[in-house]
Protein backbone atom coordinates (compact mmCIF):
# COMPACT_ATOMS: atom_id res chain seq x y z
CA UNK A 1 0.00 0.00 0.00
CA UNK A 2 2.93 2.66 0.78
CA UNK A 3 4.73 1.17 -1.89
CA UNK A 4 1.46 2.31 -4.09
CA UNK A 5 1.35 5.34 -2.62
CA UNK A 6 4.65 6.31 -3.01
CA UNK A 7 4.27 5.68 -7.16
CA UNK A 8 1.36 7.69 -6.86
CA UNK A 9 2.87 10.61 -5.51
CA UNK A 10 5.94 10.82 -7.80
CA UNK A 11 3.53 10.10 -10.79
CA UNK A 12 1.81 12.93 -9.95
CA UNK A 13 4.42 15.42 -8.91
CA UNK A 14 6.30 14.51 -12.52
CA UNK A 15 3.08 15.12 -14.76
CA UNK A 16 3.14 18.41 -12.95
CA UNK A 17 6.46 19.46 -14.13
CA UNK A 18 5.91 18.23 -17.68
CA UNK A 19 2.26 20.19 -17.59
CA UNK A 20 4.48 22.95 -16.00
CA UNK A 21 7.04 23.03 -18.30
CA UNK A 22 5.45 21.83 -21.57
CA UNK A 23 4.95 24.33 -24.78
CA UNK A 24 1.70 25.28 -23.78
CA UNK A 25 3.32 26.95 -21.24
CA UNK A 26 5.69 29.18 -23.11
CA UNK A 27 5.31 32.79 -22.86
CA UNK A 28 3.12 33.65 -26.72
CA UNK A 29 1.80 37.05 -26.06
CA UNK A 30 3.14 40.07 -24.57
CA UNK A 31 1.19 43.26 -23.79
CA UNK A 32 3.13 46.00 -22.75
CA UNK A 33 2.58 49.08 -21.37
CA UNK A 34 4.26 52.60 -20.27
CA UNK A 35 7.09 51.83 -22.40
CA UNK A 36 8.11 55.22 -24.06
CA UNK A 37 11.48 55.75 -24.62
CA UNK A 38 12.05 52.11 -25.93
CA UNK A 39 10.15 50.53 -28.62
CA UNK A 40 8.51 47.02 -28.37
CA UNK A 41 10.59 45.36 -30.31
CA UNK A 42 13.97 46.32 -28.02
CA UNK A 43 11.90 45.26 -24.80
CA UNK A 44 11.08 41.81 -26.27
CA UNK A 45 14.75 41.71 -28.10
CA UNK A 46 16.26 42.67 -24.42
CA UNK A 47 14.08 40.60 -22.43
CA UNK A 48 14.29 37.54 -24.44
CA UNK A 49 10.67 37.69 -25.06
CA UNK A 50 10.66 37.10 -28.29
CA UNK A 51 11.93 33.55 -27.64
CA UNK A 52 8.76 32.57 -25.89
CA UNK A 53 10.27 31.56 -22.90
CA UNK A 54 8.38 29.42 -19.77
CA UNK A 55 5.90 31.23 -17.60
CA UNK A 56 7.55 30.03 -14.85
CA UNK A 57 11.35 31.82 -16.07
CA UNK A 58 9.68 35.24 -16.60
CA UNK A 59 9.67 37.62 -13.25
CA UNK A 60 9.95 41.30 -12.62
CA UNK A 61 13.28 41.39 -11.24
CA UNK A 62 14.42 39.15 -14.21
CA UNK A 63 12.73 41.87 -16.74
CA UNK A 64 14.44 44.65 -14.70
CA UNK A 65 17.54 43.68 -14.64
CA UNK A 66 17.31 42.87 -18.43
CA UNK A 67 16.36 46.29 -19.19
CA UNK A 68 19.03 47.75 -17.03
CA UNK A 69 20.80 48.55 -20.20
CA UNK A 70 18.11 51.21 -20.99
CA UNK A 71 18.94 54.93 -19.15
CA UNK A 72 15.29 55.32 -18.68
CA UNK A 73 14.06 52.02 -17.31
CA UNK A 74 13.29 52.33 -13.41
CA UNK A 75 11.60 49.28 -12.78
CA UNK A 76 9.48 46.25 -14.43
CA UNK A 77 6.15 44.51 -12.98
CA UNK A 78 4.83 41.29 -14.68
CA UNK A 79 1.93 39.80 -14.47
CA UNK A 80 0.92 36.87 -15.92
CA UNK A 81 -2.35 35.47 -17.44
CA UNK A 82 -2.11 31.56 -17.40
CA UNK A 83 -1.63 29.71 -19.72
CA UNK A 84 0.85 31.74 -21.58
CA UNK A 85 0.20 35.62 -21.69
CA UNK A 86 1.65 38.10 -20.11
CA UNK A 87 1.39 42.04 -19.16
CA UNK A 88 4.73 43.56 -18.86
CA UNK A 89 4.32 47.35 -17.22
CA UNK A 90 6.96 49.65 -17.88
CA UNK A 91 7.68 52.42 -14.93
CA UNK A 92 10.28 55.27 -16.43
CA UNK A 93 12.26 57.40 -14.45
CA UNK A 94 11.73 61.57 -14.93
CA UNK A 95 14.02 64.01 -16.12
CA UNK A 96 14.01 66.75 -13.41
CA UNK A 97 16.52 68.79 -14.89
CA UNK A 98 19.02 68.96 -17.79
CA UNK A 99 23.22 69.34 -17.84
CA UNK A 100 25.78 69.32 -20.44
CA UNK A 101 28.30 66.17 -21.11
CA UNK A 102 32.16 66.48 -21.33
CA UNK A 103 31.47 67.01 -25.03
CA UNK A 104 28.92 69.89 -24.95
CA UNK A 105 25.93 67.76 -25.23
CA UNK A 106 22.65 68.48 -22.79
CA UNK A 107 21.40 65.36 -21.42
CA UNK A 108 18.58 65.11 -19.60
CA UNK A 109 19.03 63.89 -16.03
CA UNK A 110 16.59 62.15 -12.90
CA UNK A 111 16.46 62.61 -9.52
CA UNK A 112 19.60 60.41 -8.97
CA UNK A 113 21.50 62.21 -11.03
CA UNK A 114 21.36 59.62 -14.05
CA UNK A 115 22.33 60.48 -17.56
CA UNK A 116 18.75 59.62 -19.28
CA UNK A 117 20.08 60.56 -22.98
CA UNK A 118 19.63 63.76 -25.58
CA UNK A 119 17.80 66.79 -24.41
CA UNK A 120 16.71 69.49 -26.96
CA UNK A 121 18.36 72.96 -26.29
CA UNK A 122 15.09 74.16 -25.79
CA UNK A 123 14.39 71.74 -22.74
CA UNK A 124 12.60 73.59 -20.07
CA UNK A 125 14.15 72.35 -17.04
CA UNK A 126 16.82 73.61 -14.54
CA UNK A 127 20.12 73.29 -15.86
CA UNK A 128 22.88 71.69 -13.76
CA UNK A 129 26.47 73.02 -13.72
CA UNK A 130 29.34 71.00 -11.49
CA UNK A 131 32.21 73.47 -10.66
CA UNK A 132 35.23 72.17 -11.10
CA UNK A 133 34.67 68.96 -11.82
CA UNK A 134 38.26 66.93 -11.25
CA UNK A 135 37.15 64.48 -13.90
CA UNK A 136 35.68 64.92 -16.74
CA UNK A 137 33.32 61.74 -17.14
CA UNK A 138 29.49 62.40 -16.20
CA UNK A 139 29.25 64.14 -12.31
CA UNK A 140 25.82 63.77 -11.46
CA UNK A 141 25.23 60.64 -9.84
CA UNK A 142 28.41 60.93 -7.82
CA UNK A 143 30.03 63.49 -6.59
CA UNK A 144 27.66 66.11 -8.27
CA UNK A 145 24.31 64.22 -7.06
CA UNK A 146 23.26 67.08 -4.44
CA UNK A 147 22.62 69.18 -7.25
CA UNK A 148 20.09 66.44 -9.25
CA UNK A 149 18.64 65.94 -5.48
CA UNK A 150 17.56 69.74 -5.38
CA UNK A 151 16.47 69.96 -9.06
CA UNK A 152 14.01 66.77 -7.83
CA UNK A 153 12.22 68.58 -4.58
CA UNK A 154 12.28 72.21 -6.30
CA UNK A 155 8.26 73.24 -5.42
CA UNK A 156 5.87 74.38 -7.77
CA UNK A 157 5.79 78.18 -6.41
CA UNK A 158 9.15 79.18 -8.09
CA UNK A 159 10.65 75.71 -9.80
CA UNK A 160 9.91 77.58 -12.97
CA UNK A 161 12.49 80.63 -11.85
CA UNK A 162 15.89 78.55 -11.57
CA UNK A 163 17.68 79.09 -14.21
CA UNK A 164 20.83 76.86 -13.07
CA UNK A 165 21.57 74.57 -9.88
CA UNK A 166 25.44 75.07 -9.42
CA UNK A 167 27.20 72.05 -7.02
CA UNK A 168 30.91 72.57 -6.13
CA UNK A 169 32.94 69.66 -4.70
CA UNK A 170 31.88 69.61 -1.37
CA UNK A 171 28.04 69.57 -2.44
CA UNK A 172 27.11 73.28 -1.68
CA UNK A 173 24.43 73.87 -3.83
CA UNK A 174 23.46 77.37 -5.32
CA UNK A 175 20.53 78.53 -7.15
CA UNK A 176 20.93 81.41 -9.67
CA UNK A 177 17.49 82.49 -11.18
CA UNK A 178 16.33 83.52 -14.05
CA UNK A 179 15.88 87.66 -13.34
CA UNK A 180 18.76 86.52 -12.62
CA UNK A 181 19.46 86.82 -8.26
CA UNK A 182 21.22 83.94 -6.69
CA UNK A 183 20.33 81.75 -3.51
CA UNK A 184 23.22 80.36 -1.34
CA UNK A 185 21.33 76.78 0.07
CA UNK A 186 24.93 74.82 0.98
CA UNK A 187 23.99 71.66 1.53
CA UNK A 188 21.14 69.75 0.24
CA UNK A 189 19.70 69.17 3.86
CA UNK A 190 16.94 71.06 5.56
CA UNK A 191 15.35 71.96 1.85
CA UNK A 192 11.71 72.48 2.83
CA UNK A 193 12.96 75.06 5.14
CA UNK A 194 14.74 76.32 2.73
CA UNK A 195 12.45 76.60 0.09
CA UNK A 196 10.10 78.18 1.97
CA UNK A 197 12.58 80.80 3.06
CA UNK A 198 13.10 81.41 -0.67
CA UNK A 199 9.64 81.71 -1.39
CA UNK A 200 9.14 83.94 1.20
CA UNK A 201 11.83 86.32 0.00
CA UNK A 202 10.54 86.30 -3.73
CA UNK A 203 7.02 87.07 -2.45
CA UNK A 204 7.64 89.76 -0.07
CA UNK A 205 11.23 91.38 -0.98
CA UNK A 206 12.30 93.65 -3.54
CA UNK A 207 15.41 92.17 -5.51
CA UNK A 208 18.02 93.35 -7.84
CA UNK A 209 20.01 91.74 -10.63
CA UNK A 210 22.63 90.19 -8.87
CA UNK A 211 21.41 90.24 -5.15
CA UNK A 212 23.38 87.34 -3.51
CA UNK A 213 20.69 85.89 -0.62
CA UNK A 214 22.12 83.07 1.72
CA UNK A 215 19.30 80.50 3.32
CA UNK A 216 22.00 77.83 3.94
CA UNK A 217 20.99 78.77 7.60
CA UNK A 218 16.95 79.17 6.70
CA UNK A 219 16.66 81.11 10.01
CA UNK A 220 19.29 83.89 9.29
CA UNK A 221 18.82 84.83 5.91
CA UNK A 222 21.94 86.92 4.91
CA UNK A 223 21.17 89.47 1.81
CA UNK A 224 24.23 91.24 -0.13
CA UNK A 225 24.18 93.23 -3.19
CA UNK A 226 25.88 92.30 -6.15
CA UNK A 227 29.92 92.17 -6.36
CA UNK A 228 31.13 95.76 -7.31
CA UNK A 229 32.00 95.93 -10.94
Amino acid sequence: MLLSLGLIVTALALSTQLVLHSSLLRVQHVTLVGEVHESANQVLLATGLSDHPMMLSVSSQSLTRDLSMFPWVRRVEVIKHWPDSLTVRVSELRPVAVAYDAQGRLRFVSAQGRDLGAAPLNANYPTLVYQNPLRATWPFHVAGRSAAQVAAALPRAFSNQVDEIEVDADGEVTLTMTTPVTFVLGEATELQQKFVAIASVIAHSTLRAGDVIDVSVPDELAVSGPAPS
